[in-house]
């Protein structure tokens, strides 16, 4: 997700993302450092849908909804090999990325008033935030470091609501995927 102090989030603002915790032990550290939405409780990740539905939108009937809509999905192996970088931002970027595209689409599909990034960009492109809005020296500093640890490899088996309570992101469910194999 966003930079927490670029973007302004409110208490009730949620998102859903892909938790990447085969990546925290190469990441923390740097995001830790460089990455304001890490300090506010967000893990690395890969985002499904930012912005999504007010906190207050969100009941049992919308859990089941994502949820029902997301097991049509089947889990599946990400491997981050290279940094990359936009304006402002380094990431790892993840190979294929094709699954992650497949969810957001699916999730869009469902809800389109809630565009990716707010419709900001027409083709966003899934990876895992390490820093925002830092010196390039820093960044050159921690995408040097970062490249010494790839390949990270990652089981990605469900996407995670996240809740902004006003301070910090909280976790509110998890929805999983289907097995690789396993019936629709």
């Amino acid at each position: 997700m966003a930079d927490d102090e670029a973007q302004g989030f409110q208490a009730g603002q949620s998102g859903l993302i892909v938790r990447v915790p085969e990546a925290e032990p190469l990441v923390r550290a740097w995001r830790d450092r460089l990455d304001p939405s890490a300090r506010a409780g967000v893990p690395a990740h890969v985002t499904v849908l930012f912005p999504f539905l007010d906190a207050s939108r969100i009941d049992d009937a919308v859990c089941a909804e994502i949820g029902e809509v997301l097991a049509r999905h089947r889990s599946f192996e990400a491997r981050f090999e290279r940094c990359g970088r936009f304006p402002g931002v380094l990431y790892l970027a993840p190979e294929p990325d094709t699954g992650f595209r497949q969810l957001t689409e699916a999730i869009v599909a469902r809800w389109p008033e809630h565009p990716p990034f707010g419709g900001q960009f027409a083709d966003p492109v899934p990876h895992l935030t390490i820093a925002q809005s830092q010196a390039e020296a820093t960044v050159d500093q921690a995408e040097a470091d970062l490249r010494t640890g790839l390949p990270v490899v990652a089981q990605i088996s469900s996407v995670d609501l996240l809740v902004h309570d006003g301070t910090r992101w909280r976790w509110r469910a998890s929805f999983p995927m289907r097995r690789r194999g396993g019936a629709v």
